[in-house]
């Protein structure tokens, strides 16, 4: 019992940072694809992104001829203090739609 507890807890902080990854992961590509959609419609994809972004998160919008492209990355939060920090990263691809103004990143 004394050996197998400390393996168990282990387990538990692994999987619970798992987790805490992909839900993460899940909001970096809701941010990233509402920052590229937002951009290629003319409106600022950076503040669409930032809205939507998990907390201490990086938005990035850059603008390449008719292509916007937005990339969200946060930092996912582990169970120790000890262990090194993740990062997670996601990346939206839109066309500039006819007729807006003009991407905005």
């Amino acid at each position: 019992m004394a050996a197998g507890l400390p393996a168990l807890m282990l387990l538990l902080l692994a999987g619970l940072t798992a987790v805490n990854a992909v839900t993460t992961r899940v909001g970096c590509v809701d941010a990233a694809r509402e920052a590229a959609l937002a951009a290629a419609r003319g409106e600022s994809g950076s503040v669409a992104g930032t809205r939507y972004a998990p907390a201490g998160a990086e938005v990035s919008v850059t603008v390449d001829g008719d292509r916007v492209t937005a990339t969200v990355r946060a930092p996912v939060r582990t169970g120790g203090a000890r262990l090194p920090r993740l990062t997670v990263s996601a990346e939206a691809v839109a066309a500039v739609e006819p007729g807006a103004p003009g991407p905005v990143p």
